[in-house]
């Protein structure tokens, strides 16, 4: 199976600016999730492009995350803290909607944070 990128995140420390500052240069729609600072982005992937999602970061930092499609979360995880990775977050289902799944993260060895993103 190949492992392509198929989500990115961009967290940030005032979501609202954020997502003004990328519908505004790239001129992407976006759809807020109510009762969330998360906001869907429609960058128009079509041919191999990918979308992504754009949050608001409670601890105020600024980060991009790349999110890689597999087909086993925990292995995954294993395989990469194996490699040097170090595991943050478990496998954690992701409610409802177009492209629902589960996701996983884990820091590489120089602190990169990569997510893991396994379709339903």
């Amino acid at each position: 199976m190949a492992n392509p990128v198929v989500h990115f995140e961009v967290s940030a420390k005032d979501a609202a600016a954020q997502r003004e500052f990328y519908t505004s240069v790239f001129g992407w729609d976006t759809t807020v999730h109510e009762g969330s600072n998360y906001t869907m982005l429609d960058t128009g992937a079509r041919d191999g492009g990918i979308d992504g999602g754009l949050g608001q970061n409670e601890h105020g930092q600024s980060f991009v995350t790349v999110y890689i499609q597999v087909d086993d979360l925990q292995a995954y995880l294993d395989k990469a803290a194996s490699y040097g990775a170090t595991p943050i977050m478990p496998p954690m289902d992701i409610p409802g909607g177009e492209g629902s799944g589960s996701i996983a993260l884990f820091a590489d060895p120089e602190g990169n944070v990569i997510g893991l993103y396994k379709f339903a």
